[in-house]
């Protein structure tokens, strides 16, 4: 046994000589191979164990594991050293085409945003912002929202405490623009919201809105029309049609929702319309006089006009997207398309 241990010896001190005088990464390659390759001088010492006494085998075998292990880390170290000395000239192909650099750009929510913006902008709208944790009296109360609405359940708002929560709407951005100004009021409310939503396909638990209002003196359910269907045509294309359908919601009286006509069917019917051949956009109506008395406008002397839309909603439609999880994902495979 002490002959295969000094043979081991003499070639641990082959080995390192070959490895530290290693001029390049080929030399190196071929010394590895000579000594810790599947054919190498160590693999045949390894399929010789069989052929020795029982008692000297796992000593033996222990001493070469060992071995393998510190010619191992030395490739490895040296291989850092050769790699690390390589000059650009040595690595790089002058023949090769040039990388050409991905330029940032908005994403494609934002992108949705400013198109709203804008074409609201047109319309006489001003943008007004508001924190997106508010109070329950802003959300709801001033709304005209019951107590025992759904809406208000744990399971559909995210309460931070008593009173004060994640804001499921951006409505509170009309509520503190009226109590903050006088009529005329003529705003937009684009921003991000929360709702106790489980994720998939149709549905996120952060998500944004753009809502609308509108008050002023004799202002009427056909000027609520007149601005969503101009507001479709300008999003989607003269082709685009709208349909108004009753509804009901707390803080609106009359209240509708309204739909448009499939932008990828023509109206004609598909899977995404579910063969309707229109698309569910959101709700609008005149404000309820209730909202009015909240904020300490007289309904009396003064209507308007409430509307909501998804912008996650539009963006989706906007650019065919069959998933609102790839807007939250940030996955720049995805992103780069827009």
């Amino acid at each position: 046994m002490s002959e295969i241990l000094a043979f081991l010896k003499t070639i641990e001190d082959e080995a390192k000589t070959a490895i530290e005088n290693a001029s390049d990464k080929a030399v190196l390659d071929s010394v590895i191979y000579s000594y810790l390759g599947r054919k190498g001088k160590l693999a045949e010492i390894s399929r010789g164990l069989g052929k020795l006494d029982p008692q000297s085998r796992p000593q033996v075998g222990a001493r070469l594991n060992e071995l393998k292990k510190r010619l191992t880390d030395l490739a490895e170290k040296k291989t850092g050293i050769l790699t690390s000395t390589l000059t650009s000239a040595d690595t790089f192909d002058y023949t090769l085409p040039g990388k050409r650099a991905f330029v940032g750009r908005r994403h494609p929510l934002m992108q949705t945003v400013d198109r709203i913006v804008n074409i609201f902008r047109g319309m006489g709208f001003s943008v007004a912002t508001g924190p997106d944790i508010d109070t329950e009296f802003n959300n709801f109360d001033a709304l005209n929202t019951p107590e025992d609405h759904p809406a208000r359940d744990l399971s559909d708002t995210f309460y931070i405490r008593k009173g004060i929560l994640l804001r499921p709407h951006t409505s509170t951005v009309q509520i503190r623009t009226m109590q903050a100004q006088k009529p005329p009021v003529r705003i937009i409310s684009p921003g991000r919201c929360y709702r106790s939503d489980t994720p998939d396909a149709s549905h996120s638990p952060v998500f944004y809105q753009c809502e609308g209002l509108f008050v002023d003196e004799h202002v009427t359910f056909g000027d609520l029309k007149g601005v969503i269907i101009q507001f479709a045509k300008d999003m989607f294309g003269p082709r685009i049609k709208v349909r108004f359908r009753p509804h009901f919601f707390p803080f609106t009286e009359p209240s509708a929702e309204y739909d448009f006509s499939c932008m990828i069917c023509g109206g004609n019917g598909c899977r995404v319309c579910k063969n309707s051949g229109w698309l569910e956009i959101s709700g609008a109506g005149m404000v309820d006089p209730e909202v009015f008395r909240a904020v300490g406008y007289d309904p009396d002397r003064v209507t308007g006009f409430a509307f909501g839309m998804g912008v996650d909603r539009i963006t989706m439609l906007r650019y065919r997207i069959g998933d609102i999880r790839l807007l939250y994902e940030n996955d720049v495979r995805f992103l780069r398309q827009f």
